[in-house]
């Protein structure tokens, strides 16, 4: 998920970890361990001068759970050597500090795998990336709550059982959110399934998943051989099907699927993508696993960009689009309200 999101989720462990020994320190230390992994965006741009491979890289081994294992060891060592001096030494101990890091690090890929992104926790055993679609990359539901608890936390000193209720409590709402969006899709599915079927699309495969910031709006995509059909389907909606299915011819023949960068996007997109000719020798790739921030918009999808030819390979352009509109923002939240 987001940052502020991680930076939270992660304070919560180290005041759970260490609260009690070092107050708010806990939480600082706590969210820089929820926050490493997603240095990995960093990284890539380091190790590498393409921008597919860079973006293959983010949600990768940095994100796995064995380089989760080794950064507790290295990070909670590493911390403890710095901390344990002075008047500081022996206030704490190194199993505490693997405990901090450990938690800190392992809940930041296991929160991430519930969004669309997908997160490859297991590799370099599988490059399978563990997607449950159900939570967006941005859901101030799941956040601000927690936030707020946390915020609370810093207020107490660190003897005051304050501390752990506050942390428990804002633990605990998220997860009631979490599973809530969990129960939700598989009522959203349901809706998908039968809206496709009623449309007559002999589909190969569906996903659904919420849109951005919330967990009412929903975006469903289904596949044929030559197009996707997409719809939107809101919890306020009157009826309980999808109102419009709009179809998104795949064109996947405007260039080589079979080049290896172009494998690295459709297995980043799952197969979810279509291509579109704008301008010379650049392609725009829309990765359908996304909605359109306007659902009467095909050209609005949030993540969209062109690529282009560099000797035997292909890259990503840097974006050079104008961003959303007033107007798209204005239809989507309509379209949340169930208009």
């Amino acid at each position: 998920m987001d940052s502020l999101t991680q930076i939270v989720l992660g304070a919560a462990c180290g005041e759970l970890a260490l609260g009690k020994k070092i107050g708010n320190k806990a939480l600082l230390f706590g969210a820089i361990g929820g926050t490493i992994p997603d240095l990995d965006v960093y990284v890539g741009k380091f190790i590498y001068n393409n921008e597919i491979d860079s973006m293959m890289f983010h949600r990768g081994f940095m994100h796995s759970f064995l380089f989760c294992l080794i950064g507790a060891f290295v990070f909670g060592w590493l911390v403890y050597k710095l901390y344990d001096t002075g008047k500081r030494k022996d206030t704490t101990s190194l199993k505490d500090w693997f405990w901090l890091f450990g938690i800190s690090l392992f809940t930041h890929p296991i929160l991430d795998s519930f969004t669309p992104y997908g997160t490859q926790l297991f590799k370099p055993f599988s490059d399978d990336r563990v997607a449950f679609n159900n939570i967006s990359v941005v859901d101030f539901a799941y956040t601000l709550p927690f936030l707020g608890c946390m915020v609370l936390v810093m207020r107490f000193k660190r003897s005051n059982p304050k501390r752990l209720f506050w942390t428990r409590l804002g633990l605990g709402v998220s997860s009631l959110y979490m599973l809530f969006t969990l129960v939700n899709k598989l009522y959203i599915n349901s809706v998908f399934e039968r809206s496709f079927k009623d449309a007559n699309i002999s589909f190969s495969r569906f996903r659904t998943q919420p849109t951005i910031l919330n967990n009412i709006l929903w975006y469903g995509i289904a596949e044929t051989d030559s197009s996707y059909y997409v719809g939107y389907y809101s919890l306020l909606d009157t009826d309980a099907h999808v109102k419009r299915v709009m179809t998104l011819p795949k064109q996947h023949e405007l260039l080589d699927v079979n080049h290896p960068d172009i494998q690295k996007l459709t297995w980043f997109s799952d197969g979810y993508f279509n291509l579109i000719k704008e301008r010379e020798k650049e392609i725009r790739y829309d990765d359908l696993r996304y909605p359109m921030l306007n659902p009467d918009d095909p050209n609005s999808s949030i993540f969209s960009f062109y690529l282009e030819e560099k000797g035997t390979r292909w890259d990503i352009k840097p974006f050079e689009g104008e961003a959303p509109g007033r107007e798209d923002f204005e239809l989507f939240f309509r379209r949340i309200k169930g208009i």
